[in-house]
């Protein structure tokens, strides 16, 4: 009698990444969710983010802050994928790693994310991508460097409820008061991908969230129409929909995971 060993298909792996001054702590709502119903998951504190010990100033290109990404897919065995999930300024990251490491790659989910094919190339590029906090006055905490340009900012924590978590619950804004570090914007705005890769064979999908302050509503459009996903899928929510409409969320992603034959 010939014996076959039988293996059940592995769970979707989903990785998640933050924006500028996040951590992992950001994905904790939606890493609690997806784990209770059998997924991967796996949150990445980019370089000077969360538990990172680099300093915002010391990170300078963008190599150096998606470091922990890269390190991550380098060691994924060449047999597994996973789905990458950005938020915000993250979307940079996933976009870059997609290019680098397209075969290990499910799918792409930026949640109101800068999604930019090729980083910031064009000034068509930073007015779709980099946020435009001017319209709520002087708002951000930057940091010089010798040459006069900035190298760090972090919004005032006056600010940052109603800016960032404006439809979040007063627990997480706060939370997210006493966690959030100046992130590294010369690193992030230097942010540019090769032309020559395999990114177009990873689907990527958009998450529009209505009621943000910080990628407006406008922007996301702008990136969608330039690079259009093969889905988009709307949140009314603010900037940060892992705290104010968690559930929701996480419904999403289990259908975007579903929309490439992960379930």
């Amino acid at each position: 009698m010939r014996i076959t060993e039988m293996t059940s298909k592995q769970p979707p792996h989903f990785v998640f990444v933050h924006g500028i001054g996040g951590g992992a702590w950001c994905w904790y709502k939606l890493r609690c969710l997806m784990e209770n119903s059998g997924y991967k998951v796996t949150c990445i504190d980019l370089a000077s983010g969360g538990i990172d010990r680099s300093d915002a100033s010391s990170v300078v290109s963008f190599d150096d802050y998606n470091k922990p990404l890269t390190d991550f897919l380098s060691a994924l065995p060449e047999n597994q994928k996973v789905i990458l999930v950005g938020h915000s300024a993250g979307g940079l990251n996933v976009t870059q790693v997609s290019h680098r490491f397209a075969k290990k790659i499910e799918l792409a989910v930026y949640v109101a994310a800068t999604m930019l094919r090729l980083g910031f190339l064009t000034d068509q590029d930073r007015e779709d991508g980099v946020p435009d906090l001017s319209d709520f006055g002087d708002v951000q905490e930057v940091e010089f460097g010798s040459d006069q340009l900035p190298i760090s900012a972090v919004v005032k924590k006056e600010f940052q409820r109603k800016i960032i978590y404006n439809m979040s619950p007063l627990e997480d804004s706060t939370l997210a008061a006493m966690l959030l570090r100046p992130g590294p914007i010369r690193a992030i705005l230097s942010a540019q991908f090769s032309t020559t890769s395999d990114i177009d064979k990873v689907p990527h999908i958009y998450i529009k969230t209505i009621h943000d302050n910080v990628v407006k509503p406008p922007q996301q459009e702008a990136m969608i129409r330039r690079w259009p996903p093969s889905d988009v899928y709307v949140l009314e929510s603010d900037h940060s929909p892992f705290f104010s409409t968690p559930f929701l969320l996480f419904g999403l992603l289990v259908k975007a995971a579903a929309s490439v034959g992960c379930n």
